[in-house]
């Protein structure tokens, strides 16, 4: 298995994404830590994972807490030796569907200011143990992109962008101890949005029309692409983006 012996961390395990990576990571042989806010959400990813024969620990996480953020990191080396792959992935608040010139600041600013904010904290707590390794993996998703023109996307994109210079600057710095960097960008999944989701269906549609394959990448594409990279078989990649957009996105 890809990630036998790992430890894996997961911020925002509970949701379609987080889920996501949680699975295959465990699939692959990983012992993953599911962490979040709603301890239900944790449970239910945690027991797929383990009727599917993987081990999975839960924990209630505030991913924009410092001290939480921290204490757990070093409870999971504690507990089981080392911290080899992290991932955020916790919702940063942001607002769509109101143009720039009609928004207020918080609203505009508040994924910027979260997902700066986490994915520092997160960051920090791991690469300071993956240090010291002299090895570890910090994965992010999203990734910044072009101006979307038909859909107010508020400050989205403008935190996407904050977080892939945060993780190139980390690849720099940490890239002698052995730990890479790479962000997973995808055309958008329409698996995540809710069954309630107002023009799902017309969504769906829309992400699909301008991919090469005539898809969206699935969850369990995602994931399966994640517990790839992580691995020590993809040990020549940092400070990269992978696309995982069925050619949605051209490089």
């Amino acid at each position: 298995m890809l990630l036998e012996g790992k430890n894996a961390v997961v911020y925002g395990a509970g949701g379609g994404i987080g889920g996501a990576f949680a699975r295959a990571f465990a699939e692959e042989g990983a012992r993953v830590f599911l962490t979040g806010r709603t301890r239900e959400k944790l449970d239910r990813v945690a027991d797929d994972i383990r009727a599917a024969g993987g081990t999975a620990d839960v924990a209630v996480v505030d991913a924009l807490d410092e001290k939480s953020v921290d204490a757990h990191a070093d409870a999971v080396v504690e507990a089981a030796g080392s911290l080899d792959i992290s991932v955020n992935v916790i919702s940063h608040g942001d607002v769509q569907g109101t143009p720039m010139v009609e928004m207020s600041l918080a609203d505009y600013e508040q994924p910027v200011v979260n997902g700066v904010r986490t994915t520092f904290l997160t960051m920090r707590a791991a690469g300071r143990h993956m240090k010291r390794q002299g090895n570890g993996v910090v994965l992010l998703f999203g990734g910044d992109g072009d101006p979307v023109r038909n859909h107010a996307v508020g400050g989205l994109q403008v935190g996407f962008s904050a977080l892939e210079a945060m993780r190139r600057q980390l690849a720099a710095e940490l890239g002698r101890y052995g730990v890479r960097t790479v962000t997973l960008r995808t055309g958008g999944v329409p698996e995540t949005l809710p069954a309630d989701f107002p023009g799902a269906e017309e969504l769906t549609a829309e992400l699909a029309e301008p991919t090469m394959l005539g898809r969206t990448a699935t969850l369990a594409d995602v994931g399966a692409v994640a517990a790839f990279v992580a691995s020590d078989r993809a040990r020549t990649m940092t400070a990269a983006t992978v696309n995982v957009s069925c050619g949605a996105l051209v490089d």
